[in-house]
C-alpha cells in the first residue's frame, strides 16, 4: 500500500496505517514523509513499512514486530522502549535513540546524536541491539542496563564518540571500532580486549548490518575494536541509606 504523506498530520497518517493493518495489509510505502511522529509506534503486527523521507520523533516507539526501513535521516527518540522488530535507517539519526529499548534491532548507516541507548535494557530472553556506522555524541550508553551497542566510526570523523561514555552504566556491553581515549569515558566503565566469543557475537550482527547497507564486512573487521563493560552492577549503591 502506497501513501503520499505530504502535508499530512501525523494522526491521520498513523490512523491510515493502523486501519489498513487491521484489514490485512502487510506492506507499506510512505512517500514524502516530513516529520510525522510515532510511525509504527505500538504496532504488534509483522508488517513492513518503507519510509521515503524523514520521519519525526519516536519512530517505532513501543514497537513489537514490524520492520521499518527509512530511506533518509530520522529524528529523535527512535526505538523508544521498543520491544521487538527492526528499524533500518539509511542516514543519520538524532538524540536519545533506543531510550529504554528492551528488544529488537536498530541499524543506522550514519551518525547518531546524544544519549544513544540511555536506560537500554534486556527483557527476559530479548537482547536489544543498536549499530551505528558513523560516530555518536556525548553520553553514549548512559545508564545502560543491558543489550549490545556497536559503533563503527566508518566516516573517518574524530572523535568516534563524545564525552561521558557509559556514565552510570550497570549492564550490557558496548563495542567501539577503534581506540577510545580514557578521558571520554565515564568512571563507571572499563575497556577490555575482545575475546573469541566477543568477535563471534558481533560478527553475526555486523554481517546483517553490512547486508542492509552494502558495506564490506571484512573491511570493518580489519580495525581493532574496544569493548566497554560496567565496573559495577550498582554504581550508585552507596548513595542510598538503609
Amino acid at each position: 500500500m502506497k501513501i503520499d504523506a505530504k502535508g499530512m498530520h501525523y494522526r491521520q497518517l498513523n490512523k491510515m496505517i493502523r486501519d489498513a493493518v487491521a484489514s490485512g495489509e502487510k506492506e507499506f510505502e510512505l512517500d514524502n514523509v516530513g516529520g510525522q511522529r510515532y510511525i509504527g509506534a505500538g504496532m504488534n503486527e509483522n508488517v513492513k513499512i518503507t519510509i521515503n523521507g524523514t520521519p519525526g520523533n519516536d519512530l517505532g516507539a513501543f514497537m513489537n514486530g514490524p520492520r521499518v526501513i527509512v530511506n533518509a535521516n530520522a529524528q529523535d527518540g527512535i526505538a523508544n522502549t521498543m520491544n521487538a522488530g527492526e528499524i533500518i535507517v539509511h542516514g543519520n539519526v538524532g538524540d536519545i535513540i533506543g531510550y529504554g529499548m528492551r528488544g529488537g534491532k536498530l541499524y543506522i548507516k550514519g551518525d547518531a546524536g546524544y544519549r544513544v541507548g540511555i536506560h537500554m535494557k534486556e527483557y527476559k530472553k530479548q537482547i536489544p541491539v543498536i549499530i551505528a556506522g558513523g560516530t555518536a555524541g556525548d553520553f553514549f550508553g548512559e545508564y545502560m542496563a543491558g543489550g549490545i551497542m556497536i559503533l563503527l566510526g566508518m566516516n573517518g570523523k574524530s572523535p568516534l564518540v563524545g564525552d561521558y561514555v557509559g556514565t552510570g552504566m550497570h549492564g550490557g556491553v558496548m563495542y567501539i571500532r577503534g581506540k577510545v581515549d580514557p578521558y571520554h569515558l565515564g568512571k563507571e566503565v572499563c575497556c577490555l580486549e575482545l575475546s573469541e566469543e566477543d568477535t563471534k557475537l558481533i560478527s553475526g550482527y555486523l554481517k546483517e548490518f553490512c547486508d542492509c547497507f552494502n558495506f564490506e564486512f571484512n573491511e570493518i573487521m580489519k580495525e581493532k575494536f574496544t569493548k566497554l563493560v560496567p565496573l559495577s552492577l550498582r554504581p550508585y549503591g552507596n548513595l542510598y541509606v538503609y
